[in-house]
């Protein structure tokens, strides 16, 4: 699987050349001024008995396939308020290789989520079981030249998919939703359209417990996939449901783990395997370890997953996870959303978060939103916030800290790196190593005052002298003495 993986990212090896040309290099990103090129002067090797932090080479973690985010329908509706120059310079800065964010594996939805343009499935024809009615003409308005705008500048961008909702009428409610809208928390956009009677709960199966469901339902993805690959866009990998916990007013639907384990066993996991597609456990969005367990461990499911894959609260239950199942492939699969705002605070709780992941066994980490029209908010009336904001009224668009703080990692740790596990008293600090062995360390300074930390790197101290409140990412090769 591994071989497989890395011959798709042969496109990024004359990025990898590139950086092995230079002995070291520097950028950091302030409130005040992003992705400023830093001085490597500034980089020391000194003598130290007690560094702050400790990068343990000799005991080098999971594999790093790559960095992404989400295709959703409100990316490109944004992005389509701009210029063709300026649209095609966002795509070119997301995905082209060594130019910006080198974004190589990214999140799509089947039909309709909480941020598409409105509630939508590929087949509304009720007892269509035989999928004769199937359709994705609405993505061809939207996701599909979205996706075939990135594989312009990335053409093998590995692409992964997972349904917010089944179509309405293979759910025991029959409709998109879970629960009605809470004005209180959601702004005012008008209600969903649920009936008191279609209401439903967390802790049980919306959809249909019956063979001809389930068999429909596993066809239905097969024909997202063929349909897809008839458009010339290739689906590698998909997960049976998006928070399968969640009772949501927009479009959504609760699993037993029980029902999971059933539909990916008996249908699901053969259908897949028929197409050459993956199939992972995901998406995990609840604390609990023993619900990915139930999954895990079953004989009939279990056998066709190559993974699992964690959002929101489902963090927590990931150490656990990745402490008893140490070789599982791990995705995190939707960094969490914000608030609209796309300020530093939430810039700072995005970077605890990936430290977090990374910690614990990430093989992939996803961002959420793409792009969003300036304030963020979703059909549903959910503010979020975005990589990318777009003014209408000004057609024009900026770069979020959240944007810069993710290309921070994501241009310079590359397909193939390994995570470094560290200890000391400075924890502020992820750290990697490239394919040709050189070191990338995206290091933290929350303190508001200049601040020198140093590092012990396999047998080498490297003093590293800090911006207030500053991220920064540092490459380096420890075949050098000094950067002087």
């Amino acid at each position: 699987m591994k071989k497989l993986w890395m011959t798709g990212f042969c496109i990024l090896s004359l990025l990898t050349a590139c950086n092995s040309e230079r002995a070291a290099e520097w950028v950091m990103t302030t409130p005040d001024a992003a992705w400023q090129k830093q001085d490597v002067k500034e980089i020391t090797f000194v003598n130290s008995e007690e560094p702050d932090v400790t990068i343990h080479v000799e005991h080098p973690g999971q594999d790093i396939e790559g960095f992404g985010a989400c295709f959703n329908e409100l990316g490109w509706t944004s992005l389509s308020l701009l210029s063709e120059a300026d649209r095609n310079s966002v795509m070119r800065e997301l995905f082209a290789p060594g130019v910006g964010a080198n974004l190589t594996v990214c999140r799509m939805p089947i039909a309709a989520n909480d941020f598409s343009r409105d509630w939508y499935s590929y087949n509304e024809t009720d007892g269509d079981f035989e999928m004769k009615h199937f359709s994705i003409a609405n993505d061809r308005e939207t996701l599909i030249p979205f996706i075939k705008e990135a594989l312009k500048y990335t053409p093998d961008l590995r692409l992964w998919a997972s349904p917010w909702s089944p179509p309405t009428w293979m759910k025991d409610n029959k409709h998109y939703a879970c629960q009605p809208l809470d004005t209180s928390f959601f702004d005012n956009v008008g209600q969903n359209g649920i009936r008191p009677d279609q209401v439903r709960r967390e802790g049980m199966n919306m959809f249909i417990q019956k063979d001809a469901y389930f068999k429909a339902y596993a066809l239905y993805f097969a024909r997202f996939i063929e349909a897809y690959r008839a458009e010339g866009i290739s689906i590698a990998m998909v997960m049976p449901q998006n928070e399968f916990n969640s009772c949501q007013p927009f479009p959504s639907c609760t699993w037993l783990p029980s029902g999971l384990a059933t539909f990916i066993g008996k249908h699901l996991g053969p259908k897949m395997k028929e197409l050459g597609v993956e199939l992972m456990f995901g998406t995990m969005e609840r604390p609990t370890p023993a619900l990915v367990d139930t999954i895990l461990t079953n004989p009939d499911s279990g056998k066709y997953l190559t993974g699992a894959g964690f959002q929101w609260a489902g963090k927590k239950s990931l150490p656990d996870i990745h402490k008893r199942y140490p070789g599982l492939r791990i995705y995190q699969t939707e960094q969490e959303c914000g608030d609209g705002r796309n300020d530093w605070e939430g810039c700072t709780y995005s970077w605890d978060l990936m430290k977090h992941y990374f910690k614990h066994g990430t093989n992939v980490y996803d961002y959420w939103n793409i792009s969003l029209e300036k304030g963020g908010m979703s059909r549903w009336g959910w503010t979020q916030n975005s990589l990318v904001v777009v003014d209408k009224e000004e057609r024009t668009y900026n770069y979020t800290y959240e944007y810069y703080l993710l290309k921070h990692a994501s241009h310079y740790v590359l397909p193939g790196a390994r995570f470094l596990p560290l200890s000391g008293q400075f924890t502020d600090l992820l750290a990697f190593r490239n394919p040709d062995g050189k070191y990338v360390l995206i290091v933290h300074n929350n303190q508001n005052t200049v601040t020198t930390r140093v590092v012990k790197i396999g047998d080498k101290y490297v003093s590293l002298k800090l911006q207030p409140q500053s991220f920064n990412t540092v490459v380096l090769s420890l075949n050098h003495k000094n950067y002087a």
